[in-house]
């Protein structure tokens, strides 16, 4: 089955300091048709006015991936890290049995542009823990990049679920096919640009929701994407 959610038909809050776009229900968003796709549960594409941000919060028993657009958005935790994720970084924060972390666009002009991902864990009360790395615009140019495993490989951030996330850049001729299993689920989201993905055509904000097997991507216009390769049956039997 494919299934595709345009831009349009997404969740929208705009608090004036954050203007953010759900992908799934969230907060005051809810819809029963779109609580999350097997364990994906929360895209929030958020932009965050200079100066402002999220303040001290708790979460617990998530894996939580950050993935700056535009601008740089500042972290700090409660394990002591702090960090500025930029452009091309991915940002891996494992809440586990519980942590505390504040996120804010510490600069005077420019907003930040990012999306918020949020992927169930495979196990509850694991310790929380953080990893960051960057991945420039060639590594993902042309091909779907693996940026997120469940056990690091080439070079990924390492989550808590049997789940992979690849990114790519696509213009022109520039296509990809990336093969996966029959028995798991699948779910491209658009970041920006437009892209046929699997013969459906699909601008920034859309997203597909198919069952297992190949994924396409091709005739690309200043694209970007996500590809998330996940269980075919969440919560596990």
């Amino acid at each position: 089955m494919n299934e595709i959610r345009r831009a349009s038909e997404r969740g929208h809050a705009n608090h004036g300091w954050l203007d953010s776009y759900h992908s799934f229900s969230f907060a005051d968003y809810y819809d029963p048709r779109h609580m999350g796709w097997s364990a994906l549960r929360v895209i929030n594409e958020d932009r965050v006015q200079p100066g402002q941000g999220f303040g001290t919060h708790g979460h617990r028993d998530m894996e939580i991936i950050s993935y700056v657009l535009e601008g740089a958005l500042g972290h700090k935790d409660s394990m002591g890290n702090g960090s500025t994720i930029r452009p091309g970084d991915v940002q891996r924060l494992s809440a586990g049995s519980g942590i505390t972390h504040s996120e804010f666009n510490h600069e005077k002009t420019g907003v930040t542009h990012f999306l918020q991902i949020w992927i169930e864990p495979s196990a509850t009360g694991i310790t929380p823990s953080y990893e960051q790395k960057n991945f420039s615009a060639a590594d993902k140019r042309g091909c779907l990049r693996l940026i997120a495993s469940p056990d690091g490989r080439d070079g990924s951030v390492s989550i808590h679920q049997d789940a992979s996330v690849y990114a790519g850049l696509f213009d022109g001729s520039e296509q990809a096919r990336c093969p996966l299993a029959a028995d798991r689920k699948r779910y491209v989201h658009v970041v920006r640009g437009s892209i046929s993905v699997n013969g459906a055509a699909l601008a920034a904000g859309d997203a597909l929701k198919a069952g297992g097997g190949d994924i396409s991507v091709d005739h690309g216009q200043g694209a970007e994407i996500l590809l998330f390769d996940l269980p075919g049956t969440w919560p596990a039997r």
